[in-house]
């Protein structure tokens, strides 16, 4: 990718049975690359199969988006997990999501962590481990999606495993780089001008205004619009008009 290049990333397949969380299908036509829900905060096996077969159709890149198995919190509980354990679920979910996809004509081509484990291992070196671990014993040429500055960084390093920076258009930043938790008011941004302003700067400028008004530098190279933020197909629009128009091309990274 080139300095005026950047991926455009979404959290999808984040229903469950008969219920639906978003709009896939509208922000696979909008997104590069999808996030696919694997099963333990969100999805199941029917929803991850149609969420790939249409991103397939689509030519947009499919992520695995493992998480701790924490259906009733949508994987945004922190839990203390053993690491073999933790590993092994991170196993499990990617080579599940991966082999529906290459049912469909697709496979995975990256890892997102999702929610309480993407936070905990940009802290946590014993988890970050865990994880980069369960991506090395099945693919070691998958790439992890984090923050800047993350400690999964470094362990993927030792690992051979590809790390991939990314940033956040409709999430607040602290001055260290790091999300507002999303219990903390305006924690999540919903106006489609304030999105698109702020990916435009962190795809161009490298920057990021915290919550307190201080510039933050930030390199990255995919921007992530989440998918169950209500007006999510709409955010993300605004997102990927904003940056054509600053001529920015949009392009997967994967």
């Amino acid at each position: 990718m080139t300095d005026r290049e950047i991926d455009l990333n979404a959290d999808l397949g984040e229903g469950f049975g008969i219920w639906r969380l978003g709009d896939d299908e509208a922000l696979l036509d909008v997104v590069t690359s999808a996030n696919v829900a694997c099963g333990f905060h969100a999805g199941d096996p029917a929803t991850i199969r149609r969420t790939c077969a249409a991103a397939v159709d689509r030519g947009v890149r499919i992520g695995a988006q493992v998480s701790y198995r924490d259906l009733a919190g949508f994987g945004r509980r922190e839990m203390e997990v053993d690491p073999e354990e933790l590993c092994a679920e991170v196993l499990y979910q990617l080579a599940a999501v991966d082999g529906i996809a290459r049912a469909m004509g697709g496979r995975v081509s990256y890892v997102k962590p999702h929610g309480a484990l993407y936070n905990r291992i940009c802290r946590d070196p014993g988890q970050a481990e865990a994880v980069v671990a369960a991506v090395a014993g099945y693919d070691r040429s998958l790439p992890v999606l984090t923050l800047p500055g993350s400690a999964v960084h470094g362990v993927a390093a030792r690992h051979g495993v590809a790390t991939v920076t990314e940033a956040f258009a409709d999430r607040a930043y602290t001055p260290a780089g790091t999300l507002v938790p999303r219990r903390e008011a305006g924690a999540v941004i919903h106006d489609p001008d304030a999105v698109a302003t702020r990916a435009v700067r962190m795809a161009t400028a490298r920057v990021v205004t915290a919550a307190d008004g201080s510039q933050v530098p930030l390199e990255a190279r995919s921007i992530c619009v989440h998918g169950d933020t209500p007006g999510a197909v709409r955010l993300a629009r605004a997102v990927r008009d904003g940056l054509a128009a600053a001529g920015v091309t949009v392009r997967a990274f994967a």
